[in-house]
């Protein structure tokens, strides 16, 4: 009988991290994921100092009181906390974000535009502002530029089954696809100029700090009105806010990560079937009643949404419904492998955990589900 083998198994493949940098600059600071960035770094000891960008004077009053209301329960780590004005569509923003900052400064760049009311916005803010951000990013010589994309700038996948790899090659979907799709190409172009940058792209996101848009969905979920097309097989990928917050620091302080891009999703996809049972429990687990989904649309239903909300945009418009309603039809897969290998990227919050947290969150604020 042979002897088992006694040969070593391999060393834990160590990843190399920066420390975090003199100053963290927010784009898009009151924004989503702007706002869970800003209340993750004001309880890290190790972050000194923050410059964040609003885009008006509401906006800075809306983070100041933010900013206040995070102090007053207990986060108090970063002291030093800049608010500067601008739109980030204009190319004297970014030079005012970005003047008098040292190479110890690494820029978040999370600022977008996702539902607006003409498809021009798209360009100006998700492609242009980007340009203008990367290029005096790179004139300022900072450490790092992290840049916020999507899964958009790929589009959907061809069936059910199939999950995006990180190789694959653009297929903008729609206009704001297309937007982002031109910013990723412009954060090559000034990494190829010597930038250093690295690309995360998360899929559909959830969680505290959320927008109206997604109160409406758990109040559809919560009535049965969700609109699940056909089967409700088609497979999402979904990614926790505090999960993406987590993906974005890796993709900042990993030095290996310059050049490249990351999905940064959950653990797996889920069925849209299973995001609405998953959905309906956490809100019954939370004490509030819910009716079983009642609202299903044939797959055509979905089709014309997408073919109505291409003839708008070809003309200028953008209507977000029956955009969402179109998207619902498709598959958005992705394979965050990559991104656990390289950048050390690991989930720790799945759906169910995912969303009672955030209806609590709504819960907390006296948000109406």
């Amino acid at each position: 009988m042979p002897e088992p083998s006694t040969s070593p198994s391999p060393p834990p493949v160590v990843i190399e991290r920066w420390s975090p940098p003199g100053t963290t600059v927010i784009t898009g600071a009151a924004g989503w994921l702007g706002r869970a960035l800003v209340h993750r770094l004001l309880a890290d000891p190790h972050r000194r100092a923050l410059r964040l960008l609003a885009h008006s004077t509401a906006e800075a009053a809306d983070l100041r009181a933010f900013i206040a209301a995070e102090r007053a329960a207990g986060a108090t780590a970063v002291t030093a906390v800049e608010i500067v004005i601008g739109d980030v569509a204009k190319a004297d923003t970014a030079a005012r974000l970005l003047y008098g900052l040292t190479t110890d400064t690494d820029v978040l760049h999370t600022a977008g535009v996702i539902h607006p009311s003409r498809v021009r916005q798209f360009y100006e803010v998700n492609t242009n502002g980007t340009r203008h951000l990367a290029q005096a990013a790179g004139d300022a010589g900072v450490r790092r530029f992290v840049h916020v994309s999507s899964n958009s700038p790929f589009g959907t996948n061809p069936d059910p089954a199939d999950t995006f790899r990180h190789d694959e090659p653009f297929h903008p979907y729609l206009g704001y696809g297309a937007s982002k799709m031109q910013a990723e190409m412009a954060v090559d172009e000034a990494v190829a100029a010597g930038l250093d940058a690295t690309i995360v792209r998360p899929p559909w996101f959830y969680g505290p700090f959320q927008p109206p848009r997604q109160t409406t969905f758990f109040r559809m979920v919560r009535t049965g009105k969700f609109p699940v097309i056909g089967k409700g097989d088609q497979r999402r990928s979904m990614v926790y806010v505090d999960n993406l917050v987590d993906g974005v620091f890796c993709a900042e302080l990993v030095p290996a990560a310059r050049g490249k891009g990351y999905w940064i999703a959950d653990e797996r996809a889920y069925t849209v079937d299973e995001i609405v049972e998953t959905v309906g429990r956490a809100l019954t687990d939370e004490g509030l009643s819910v009716t079983p989904p009642t609202t299903r649309l044939p797959t055509l239903a979905a089709r014309v949404a997408e073919a109505g909300d291409r003839v708008l945009q070809a003309v200028g418009l953008y209507q977000q419904q029956l955009h969402v309603l179109g998207e619902m039809g498709h598959t958005i897969a992705v394979d965050i492998s990559r991104s656990t290998a390289e950048i050390g990227y690991v989930p720790q919050v799945a759906l169910y955990e995912g969303m009672r947290r955030s209806i609590r969150w709504c819960l907390d604020q006296g948000l109406e589900l």
